[in-house]
């Protein structure tokens, strides 16, 4: 852990939840793989009630909306060590996407929409979707949309076509991103954020998105939506209106750290995977795989990967937290790419490692390399926070970019 960004409590609680998350959590998750969501949910509800009573429920919440309140870069750290089982975030309520959505809520919610969605959604009681891609539209360009939200009267008329809505399949409400201001000049502008009631007539769920080859459910699912005439009230606006590109932003930033934390913890259970393996697997008499050069450069590389991405991250997190989201821009872009790379060569040289082994389900690698290869592509793929960060930098020697 580095010394830098630790804190008493940190040094605490962070082994104590390594433990619980070890002992608690990881031994379901052969269940997790093969059950439907609705059989493990009851066991998943009684992880999450003794969360609870431990006090470390929400630790991204404040201690007076019921959290543990910590620190952007603490949490960070704390998100590692949840990141080493696809359920320890959902276990301890602090999962994507109901994270994102508490804390536009937080920000940016009228006292009656937090009483009526961020209050449940922060007690564990329900959960949330965010609707903002669209199969039209190239998800890295979040300003080029047709979902349209019009008003008239008192009520926003919603008519669209969305998808990768994750967890909609069981969530209570949903958060759309839609066009209220069509011929704004500032395509900025144009569209807002709305509050939607899952069971309001005109959502329709069409199908959760077969990705490679798993169909999801519940909060691990992603969703395709038809909005038809879908009406809401003027109250469920969420922000000003014309606003959903900075509440967007506002989100995103967190949301990055949030994740590659995650992937980070992700990197250190499939780094322990490998050396175990690669120590226990013996290739004859005396000669294990860890004897192997090879296997000793994927151990020693994976290493120095992960630990580089750590200091990036909370880098990142710390300065965020210190001098806000704009002063982090190159920050964020960087880690977002480089930890996503780091989370793909480790887990894909840990199931190198175990062979035929590593693409069953007898361990969470494979579920790991099918669910994880979004990481290069969701909140902005490898390709557009490269040019992004490169722009940036280009900009400062003087170069005038298209």
């Amino acid at each position: 852990m580095p010394g830098l960004f630790s804190s008493p409590r940190l040094q605490k609680i962070l082994p104590e939840i390594r433990q619980f998350v070890k002992q608690e959590i990881m031994p379901l998750e052969s269940q997790f793989i093969r059950l439907p969501f609705p059989r493990l949910e009851p066991v998943l509800a009684e992880k999450r009630n003794l969360v609870r009573s431990l006090g470390w429920w929400a630790p991204h919440l404040s201690p007076e909306d019921g959290g543990m309140g910590l620190t952007l870069t603490e949490f960070a750290q704390v998100s590692e060590e949840l990141g080493r089982t696809p359920m320890g975030h959902f276990v301890f309520n602090c999962q994507a996407p109901d994270i994102g959505n508490m804390e536009l809520l937080h920000k940016f919610g009228t006292e009656g929409q937090q009483e009526r969605f961020m209050q449940p959604l922060m007690a564990g009681k329900i959960r949330s979707c965010f609707s903002m891609t669209e199969p039209d539209f190239a998800g890295s360009n979040p300003v080029q949309m047709s979902t349209t939200a019009l008003k008239k009267g008192n009520q926003y008329v919603i008519n669209g076509h969305k998808w990768f809505t994750t967890a909609a399949d069981g969530a209570a409400f949903a958060v759309v991103m839609a066009v209220t201001n069509p011929a704004h000049p500032n395509p900025y502008t144009r569209a807002s954020m709305l509050l939607v009631p899952t069971g309001t007539p005109g959502f329709r769920l069409v199908r959760n998105i077969p990705v490679m080859g798993e169909t999801g459910e519940g909060y691990n699912s992603h969703a395709e939506i038809r909005y038809e005439d879908c009406r809401v009230p003027a109250e469920n606006l969420l922000g000003p209106e014309g606003g959903g590109f900075r509440l967007a932003q506002e989100r995103l930033g967190p949301g990055r750290i949030h994740h590659c934390m995650r992937w980070i913890g992700i990197c250190e259970r499939a780094f322990g995977l490998m050396c175990q393996r690669a120590a226990t697997r013996q290739l004859s008499p005396g000669e294990y795989l860890g004897h192997r050069q090879t296997v000793q450069a994927w151990i020693a590389e994976s290493r120095a990967g992960i630990n580089a991405a750590r200091l990036m991250v909370l880098h990142a997190a710390h300065r965020m937290e210190h001098e806000g989201q704009e002063a982090a821009r190159e920050e964020i872009s960087t880690i977002k790419f480089y930890v996503a790379n780091v989370l793909q060569q480790v887990v894909d040289r840990a199931i190198q490692v175990h062979g035929a082994l590593g693409v069953t389900d007898d361990t969470i690698l494979s579920w790991w390399y099918r669910h994880e290869r979004g990481a290069r592509i969701y909140d902005g793929p490898d390709e557009v926070h490269k040019s992004v960060l490169a722009r940036r930098i280009l900009k400062e020697y003087g170069l005038s970019l298209k």
